[in-house]
């Protein structure tokens, strides 16, 4: 190879390193996060369960990817049926968000829940970024839905009852104390990172939509995004990975594309900018409830 050759050779190395490193640093965070959430009494049967839970996301983030090919739907994500909200994935999104938000100012779980499983759907396609965003935001939101099914259901169906509940029960961990059941975290803990990556992904989905040509790319603004939401609650391993992933994030169009296919970066614009309003408006909701119940700093 020539010297001329080179540079670009190393550039295609670097751009095809960037990936496995962050494979590689993701995998360590995760069998952190998983042996020191998850002890089990035994060495073995820890490993062995590390392993599953690694195996079980892994299968579930090449599931979610999988969905991009040949799937119907997909390709309506962005059609207008009439005037918005459009149906397909965005659709699907928006309208379960929307109920989410009740007249007494309330957020609703079910209708909260079902929103993010269709965020999922929408992100996971777009990059390694969001894929491991939402694979961890998938096994919050099977928390939670777990609670909507379980013996103390009738206290979960909204916010506000969720916490007023968790508090009499003594599950809020409060300034100094210890919760009664430590090793459950709270429905309204879990809800709260949700509630943080729900900021993130409506900030990096408004900041795709509206940015103008020749301004900073998409990877630099929704980098920036995620030292906004998500970085100051991190720990350093994550944001690195995190700062990493970025350097091999789509760009604007690229993303618009994947978001909107078989529309016009216009539309693509508009519905993608429609749908990061209504993530704004829950979040808002949210973010004020959380406040008032003094639960912001709960995780």
């Amino acid at each position: 190879m020539g010297v001329a050759g080179r540079p670009l050779a190393r550039q295609h190395c670097f751009r095809h390193s960037v990936p496995i490193t962050i494979f590689l640093l993701l995998l360590l965070y995760l069998s952190a996060r998983i042996l020191g959430e998850c002890p089990l009494p035994s060495a073995a049967p820890r490993r062995n369960s590390v392993v599953q839970a690694l195996l079980l996301r892994c299968s579930m983030i090449r599931l979610s990817s999988g969905a991009l090919l040949g799937c119907g739907s997909w390709a309506q994500a962005c059609i207008p049926e009439g005037p918005p909200p459009f149906q397909g994935m965005l659709g699907r999104m928006m309208r379960p968000f929307r109920a989410s938000l009740n007249p007494a100012g309330d957020v609703e779980l079910s209708q909260y829940l079902a929103g993010w499983r269709e965020l999922v759907k929408l992100l996971t396609p777009l990059g390694s970024i969001f894929t491991f965003a939402t694979s961890e935001a998938s096994t919050k939101v099977t928390a939670l839905e777990a609670r909507l099914r379980g013996p103390d259901a009738e206290h979960y169906t909204s916010l506000a009852a969720m916490v007023a509940w968790e508090r009499r029960a003594g599950l809020l961990r409060r300034p100094g104390a210890v919760p009664r059941d430590s090793a459950r975290p709270s429905g309204s803990r879990t809800l709260l990172l949700l509630h943080r990556a729900l900021r993130w992904s409506q900030l990096c989905l408004h900041r795709v939509a509206t940015g103008a040509l020749g301004g900073p790319d998409a990877g630099a603004q929704c980098s920036d995004a995620y030292r906004t939401a998500l970085a100051p609650h991190h720990p350093w391993l994550i944001r690195h990975a995190a700062r990493l992933a970025f350097l091999a994030f789509p760009g604007r169009g690229r993303l618009l594309e994947l978001s909107c296919p078989g529309t016009t970066e216009a539309e693509a614009r508009t519905a993608l900018a429609q749908a990061a309003g209504t993530l704004e408006d829950v979040y808002n909701r949210t973010q004020g409830m959380l406040a008032e119940l003094g639960l912001l700093q709960l995780a």
